[in-house]
């Protein structure tokens, strides 16, 4: 695996693989690598001929600067990981001066009302912030495929709609979410939790799955008034959020559509610690 860290080696590397008419698979990720983040390099390497892992802490996309400082940072051991794997051609390791040459901030989006939702309701500027590295990612990489997993669901679909009107003409390929033993969903911030805390967070997936059995036969209401009763008697976790929404708009429905399909969505809080989730409903 060759590890590129500027902007400069990666062009030259690039370069020379797209003269040998190479397939070129990329996922971007913050490191602290997990099996989540392998699903991406394994999905990538079924269908190319080049697979390009990049480590980047996006300070942009912390509307928090506490959860930017204690973001986990385990270069060595992600190096030593994806060497493991055999997946990886190669590992951009960019400067933030790679990333941000005219400083670090952000450019403005308008990504159809996708950024409103959800986490755009709570996490102000997040977005932009993530459409401005993944633009800028892609622009160096000039992938063909793309790989971003479903527990950011809603990343995902601002992703879509940025290489769509951008027409940079890169594919982009969704991973199924990848879960611990207890079904919480892999997240480089399950490394923050207690072990007890961590085993107790098993309960945010079993709630989605509770929501997709009532979803056949309860109205939204009554399933938000479920969820909203188990997270009341719950110790160690506070609900920020729980909508259900149209999977192509992210808008939250109060009806469910025959023609349509829906997903659920949750963010909770263990102490500082921000957890997210989805699920589609059958």
């Amino acid at each position: 695996m060759e590890i590129l860290r500027s902007k400069e080696a990666l062009r030259a590397y690039i370069e020379r693989n797209r003269e040998m008419g190479k397939i070129i698979g990329f996922a971007p990720t913050m490191g602290a690598l997990h099996d989540g983040h392998l699903s991406l390099f394994a999905a990538a390497r079924k269908e190319n001929n080049l697979v390009v892992a990049s480590i980047f802490i996006n300070p942009t996309q912390f509307n928090n600067p506490a959860d930017l400082h204690n973001y986990p940072r385990t270069m060595e051991a992600d190096i030593q990981l994806l060497q493991s794997t055999g997946d990886v051609d190669a590992l951009y390791i960019p400067a933030v001066s790679d990333m941000y040459p005219h400083g670090t901030k952000s450019k403005s989006y308008d990504f159809g009302g996708l950024e409103n939702q959800m986490e755009g309701r709570f996490r102000t500027g997040h977005f932009d912030g993530v459409g401005t590295v993944v633009e800028e990612l892609f622009l160096q990489v000039r992938p063909d495929n793309a790989y971003f997993g479903e527990k950011d669901y809603q990343q995902l679909r601002i992703i879509e709609h940025l290489s769509q009107s951008k027409k940079m003409g890169i594919k982009i390929h969704p991973v199924p979410i990848m879960r611990e033993k207890n079904g919480l969903a892999m997240s480089s911030r399950n490394e923050r939790l207690s072990s007890e805390v961590r085993q107790a967070a098993g309960m945010i997936y079993q709630t989605l799955q509770r929501v997709d059995e009532w979803f056949r036969v309860l109205s939204i209401e009554e399933i938000k008034k479920r969820v909203e009763d188990i997270f009341a008697k719950e110790k160690y976790f506070n609900l920020e959020y729980f909508v259900i929404a149209d999977e192509q708009t992210l808008e939250e429905t109060d009806f469910f559509y025959k023609d349509r399909s829906y997903r659920a969505f949750i963010a909770v809080y263990a102490g500082e610690i921000r957890l997210i989730d989805n699920k589609h409903l059958e």
